[in-house]
């Protein structure tokens, strides 16, 4: 099963990136346009070359007015090409980071619930908010760096050797030590980001983990243990983090070293020709003041291009390290079934188990095999058995939640898939709740909810005195101050707002209650169901009971890797 992305016109689509990820033709028009900006000092060196030769020649103010306009107005036009350049790089870095954020989002989307290898959210958060910025600086910065560092010398190198064939030697010998070296290096940075933004996400995900579980980690005494494995955590990003430092300026000095070096040797031949004590080197009879200096000018700016290259070096080996991880998020996983045209609206939630296998581990061994179940629309089925018996692999299977090793699920003679889950209800074990009103949590921003259908909802839910309760103040993110009955009730009453549900799916929805508080959700569960298919996955015989079938699970049957 392939994963999501995004198609040109934005709307999901399935398979692999388009190519043309990554090599963005408007980073190769800014990278141009820079490289033109860069083109500019050849000809500012060459009036001013010329202009102080006038000069040393008894020239007067007249003699070097138009040579110091033409500079000034090169001058003007490189600073507007740079800046134009810049703008339209990060531009098309902001487009080319937003294309993968969308990319890997819609594949994370894909991964199915039930995936047990799907990163935690606290990673993917860290990867898609923080580290994937990394990239920005990489395709705006480094990438037009590259291109210049290739085309700016060879043009310069092109207007040195027909004035100096031993200048231009110099500047060629010189050059290519700069590129290998830093190759060197940048092997060994790539490295070293990698396992920092790995260090970063995994830390992201650890804390996000511990907030979230601090009411437990509390009660059983294990503060000073998480916050020892905290520490020592950050401690080991911080050490990453200085390593890919010192390689970062260890690339800049190496870079800073040949190019002092190429322009010192230009600069000495050049001194000694102009002495007289050289006279070999350029084409005709040696090099004057005028030509002399604009080589000189000219040996600067043939290594400033890598050492802009250098400066941003440390951005190549973030940034590409930070590609891999984005992209790494859009790896096959468990993937959701592909969803076809929503069903029609005479479709009654009939469900069908056909000879229906599943693994969660490709090579590992099989959770369900050869299971076939038929339910007829408006029934009310129990599975019923013990923890790892295969009720909740059911559900999934059946919510579309993962597509079958084997056989076939199918809703109405349709193969479940996620285009169908407007047709059912979920009333999961722990339902989230958002930080907002009831109401909110209700109608979850639904289209068409009504306040009437919210009021009716809690009705049936036997809601009304927590209603009158909390009608003042909002609820807690993740349910802070809400019982687990009362949690559960608000999730019969998100899907009785759902008046196109016609499946209502029930995944141990008793379990660790109290008898009473049982009983309650019990036959708020079944005022939900009426006129509808209702499937339960329980280990609990009274709710069983309640149902019209009962069908009993054991590990011999159908095995669940984790419920």
């Amino acid at each position: 099963m392939g994963s999501a992305y995004l198609d040109a016109n934005g709307k999901q689509a399935f398979g692999k990136p388009a190519k043309g990820v990554g090599k963005n033709k408007g980073l190769r028009k800014a990278a141009t346009v820079q490289a033109l900006a860069s083109l500019i000092w050849i000809p500012q060196a060459a009036f001013l070359a010329a202009a102080v030769g006038r000069i040393a020649d008894g020239g007067g103010f007249n003699d070097v007015l138009w040579l110091a306009v033409y500079i000034a107005l090169l001058g003007f036009a490189k600073s507007c090409l740079e800046a134009a350049g810049g703008r339209m790089a990060f531009r098309a870095a902001r487009a080319e980071l937003t294309a993968r954020r969308e990319l890997a989002a819609a594949a994370l989307a894909r991964r199915s619930p039930i995936d047990s290898t799907r990163p935690s959210s606290g990673e993917a958060a860290s990867i898609l908010g923080e580290q994937a910025e990394m990239i920005v600086p990489y395709l705006s910065r480094f990438q037009p760096a590259r291109f210049k560092a290739s085309a700016v010398p060879l043009a310069i190198l092109a207007c040195v050797f027909p004035i100096s064939w031993i200048a231009a030697l110099i500047l060629l010998f010189a050059m290519p030590l700069i590129p290998v070296f830093m190759a060197l290096i940048g092997w060994r940075a790539q490295t070293a980001s990698e396992k920092q933004l790995a260090a970063t996400g995994g830390l992201n995900g650890f804390l996000l983990d511990r907030l979230r579980g601090m009411t437990t980690i509390r009660s059983l005494g294990a503060v000073d243990a998480t916050a020892t494995r905290l520490r020592a955590d950050a401690d080991e990003l911080k050490t990453r983090t200085m390593a890919v430092l010192k390689i970062a300026f260890l690339s800049s000095a190496v870079l800073e070293l040949f190019a002092a070096l190429g322009v010192a040797l230009v600069a000495v031949y050049i001194g000694f020709s102009l002495l007289g004590e050289i006279r070999f080197g350029a084409w005709a009879g040696g090099l004057d003041l005028t030509s002399g200096l604009f080589v000189l000018l000219l040996a600067p700016a043939f290594f400033e291009p890598m050492r802009e290259l250098s400066a941003v070096w440390h951005d190549r080996a973030a940034g590409e390290a930070a590609i891999k991880a984005i992209d790494g998020l859009s790896a096959q996983g468990l993937q959701l079934p592909v969803g076809g045209d929503t069903a029609s609206e005479s479709a009654a939630g009939a469900i069908r188990l056909q000879n229906v296998g599943f693994r969660y581990d490709k090579d590992g061994k099989a959770t369900i095999e050869a299971f076939n179940l038929s339910i007829r629309p408006g029934e009310h089925v129990a599975l019923l058995g013990a923890s790892g018996s295969g009720k909740s692999t059911l559900l999934a299977l059946i919510a579309g939640h993962a597509a079958c090793e084997t056989g076939s699920v199918t809703i109405d003679d349709e193969p479940a898939n996620p285009a169908l889950q407007a047709r059912i209800a979920w009333v999961g074990q722990k339902p989230h709740i958002f930080a907002g009103t009831i109401a909110g949590n209700i109608s979850l921003g639904r289209p068409g909810v009504s306040p009437q259908a919210v009021a009716e909802a809690l009705d049936l839910a036997k809601l009304g005195g927590f209603a009158s309760l909390h009608a003042r103040r909002p609820l807690g993110d993740g349910g802070l101050g809400v019982s687990g009955g009362e949690a559960l009730r608000l999730a019969i009453a998100r899907a009785a707002c759902n008046p196109d549900a016609q499946i209502v799916l029930a995944d141990e929805p008793t379990a660790h209650l109290d008898a009473d508080t049982a009983s309650d959700i019990t036959e708020s569960l079944i005022a939900l169901a009426k006129g509808r298919t209702l499937v339960v996955a329980t280990h609990d015989p009274r709710l069983a009971s309640r149902m019209d079938r009962t069908i009993r699970l054991d590990p011999e049957t159908a095995r669940e890797a984790a419920e």
